[in-house]
């Protein structure tokens, strides 16, 4: 569902599919954040949210959100850096033009967009089957 959004939210702001958008990493929302969020809402929803498994699986989607708004970020950040020197080495020194992918991680408000998808997903699917 997150990475369907992301194909809409593209096509609003260009008008046009891009369905690359379904196995990309990175962009508005976070599909890693809606499934570790649906995941956990899911269990709290069936198991309770006193639950020692949902404690896991809260703990295991912060972990995952976590990762995605810092540690991927940072790395996709430094890419765009590394990116830039190797454009500069390449006019000088006529180097390979390998470059590194750039979009790894999500904004903080990526993540949080992701997480109400899947709450709102797992929401959906828990009410409508019993």
């Amino acid at each position: 569902m997150a990475s369907a959004l992301k194909i809409a939210v593209n096509w609003h702001r260009t008008r046009r599919f891009d369905f690359h958008y379904l196995t990309s990493l990175g962009g508005m929302p976070s599909a890693h954040s809606a499934m570790v969020s649906a995941l956990a809402t899911s269990v709290g929803l069936r198991e309770g949210f006193g639950s020692t498994i949902f404690v896991v699986t809260l703990a295991f989607s912060m972990v995952i959100m976590f990762d995605a708004s810092t540690v991927r970020r940072a790395a996709g950040l430094q890419a765009t850096l590394l990116n830039q020197v190797v454009d500069v080495l390449v006019k000088q020194h006529h180097l390979p033009t390998e470059k590194l992918r750039e979009i790894l991680g999500h904004t903080r408000v990526e993540v949080f967009a992701g997480m109400l998808v899947g709450v709102a997903v797992s929401l959906a699917i828990t009410l409508l089957m019993p």
